[in-house]
This record gives structure tokens, C-alpha cells and sequence, in this order.
């Protein structure tokens, strides 16, 4: 079976996450109180199938230290930045620090690629040759099949094409309850209990 690599934005899931979640969810401060489901999300994202490579990246903010730990303690490799600090050139930006790791493996893999699982809908900077699109389409041509993982709303138009078309673009969407789940409300705010995460149904999930 090809092995799978999946490379995670986790600043573009979660806060797109928080919009849907706005529109989506009847209890009060559902933008606050949604959080990622990560076993799910990871187990959609590799549908099963064996993983030779997680990689996923994002800021720190102290509340997140709990998922952090849980993706390192399912081996996937961790890169965290403070996008607040005036020391953080462009280069160790999250985004730029996944795109690197990817063309890193696809050289590593050269001979023998796989199937990468991108999560994000950033399809910034197609034009200038950079980006994720970009990367995906250097990819692309050297034999990995490619499949995007994000939310429909927050997807870069031309990149979810580009997937439908030579891949497998799949909506987080029509998985949003049971990769999501709602922390009960804090002390001082409208009394919500929350809400867990509902089983993943990985029937509908398409894959390459």
C-alpha cells in the first residue's frame, strides 16, 4: 500500500474552524469554545491507510499546548512559532516551514512517491511560483497523488479546481461534527455544556 504523508496547517484548520463554527453551532461563544478533534481529524486525513510521515505546524498560544502534546504522542513531528515575535523572519513562518518539508520529501522520496494529504485551504501565492499550490503541483509531476483536506469556505478557489481535477479535494465540512467538539463555558459567561464529537464516518471520505 502507498504510504501517505500528511502535512497540517493548524492555524488555517482552527481558525476557519471558528467561523464555521459561528454559523454552525446554537450555543452562545461557539467561536471560543470549538476546538479541534485531533485523533479524528488525523484518522480522516490518513483514512486508515499506513503513514510514513506526519508534519504539522502552528503558533503558541498556551491553550494549545494540550493538543501539541497529543499529535507528539501520535508521532507526528511538531513545528511552533510565535507569529508575534519581531525575531521570526518570513522564512520560519508556519506556512513556508510545511512547503519546505514537502519538497524536502519529494526529493527524499524521489523515486518512490506517495500520496500526500495536505491540510489547509491556503492557496496563496500561485502567481509568484510559491505556496502550497505550487508545491503541490511540483508534486504533482513527479508522480505523488495529491488530496486537500479543508474547509469548502476557506479554500482558495483555484487550488480546490486544481485538486477536483488531479486529486481529491475533500470537504472538512461534511465532517465538521465529529472533528470538532465545544468546551463547556467558562466561569462568568453564558452557561453552555459543550458538546463532544460525534463518530467519524469514513465511508464518504474519498481517497486517491
Amino acid at each position: 500500500m502507498d504510504k501517505v504523508l500528511i502535512y497540517w496547517d493548524n492555524s488555517n484548520i482552527f481558525h476557519e474552524a471558528q467561523r464555521l463554527a459561528d454559523e454552525l453551532e446554537e450555543e452562545p461563544d461557539a467561536r471560543y469554545r470549538v476546538r479541534i478533534h485531533f485523533e479524528n481529524l488525523l484518522r480522516l486525513a490518513h483514512a486508515d491507510r499506513p503513514v510514513q510521515k506526519a508534519v504539522a505546524a502552528g503558533s503558541l498560544p498556551p491553550e494549545m499546548r494540550q493538543l501539541w502534546n497529543r499529535m507528539e504522542s501520535h508521532g507526528v513531528e511538531v513545528h511552533l512559532f510565535d507569529r508575534g515575535s519581531a525575531e521570526q523572519g518570513e522564512r520560519e513562518v508556519p506556512d513556508r516551514l510545511l512547503q519546505l518539508r514537502m519538497l524536502e520529501d519529494a526529493l527524499d522520496f524521489n523515486g518512490d512517491p506517495g500520496i500526500v494529504v495536505l491540510l489547509t485551504g491556503d492557496g496563496a501565492g500561485y502567481h509568484d511560483g510559491a505556496g502550497f499550490h505550487s508545491t503541490l503541483e511540483r508534486m504533482h509531476k513527479r508522480g505523488w497523488r495529491i488530496e486537500i483536506l479543508s474547509w469548502a469556505h476557506a479554500t482558495n478557489q483555484r487550488m480546490r479546481r486544481w485538486a477536483e481535477a488531479n486529486g481529491i479535494f475533500v470537504a472538512l465540512d461534511d465532517f465538521y461534527s465529529s472533528i470538532t467538539f465545544l468546551q463547556p463555558s467558562r466561569p462568568g459567561f453564558e452557561l453552555a455544556k459543550g458538546r463532544k464529537a460525534g463518530d467519524l464516518n469514513l465511508s464518504i471520505r474519498r481517497t486517491s
